[in-house]
């Protein structure tokens, strides 16, 4: 693609501060916290986002302790002499899977922010022009 880069649509009605849920757990606060400044410069997130932030959130704060758990107990478990996986190392990966889709979603990932973005009408530079 060639040319200037097509200019954000703000939304006038962007969420521009708000407060991570009370029932989070501290580590989806600290992610909630790592991510709201972010999205809110850009003023694209408004309240029908919300839904797909905090499960953003929560699912970063699963992987989180998660890894904290499998750092404590390893990735594999001794059931009566038997080595089978730590059931944390699936919950992770879940986590992480879902992390992963919605933080797509938030533009989040260097890959959804390199997308072509929507571009105001008065701005259309037509190569067929």
């Amino acid at each position: 693609m060639r040319g200037t880069k097509p200019h954000l649509i703000e939304d006038v009605e962007a969420i521009t501060d708000a407060a991570a849920p009370h029932w989070f757990s501290e580590e989806a606060v600290e992610e909630w916290n790592r991510v709201m400044p972010i999205l809110t410069e850009r003023r694209i997130l408004t309240v029908a986002d919300l839904g797909s932030l905090e499960n953003y959130c929560v699912a970063m704060g699963a992987v989180r302790q998660m890894e904290d758990h499998l750092q404590v107990h390893g990735h594999v478990m001794d059931v009566d002499g038997t080595f089978k996986r730590n059931p944390a190392v699936g919950i992770q990966s879940d986590a992480m899977t879902r992390a992963r889709l919605l933080a797509a979603e938030l533009g989040l990932t260097p890959v959804s922010r390199s997308r072509p973005v929507i571009r105001d009408d008065d701005d259309d530079d037509s190569l067929l022009d």
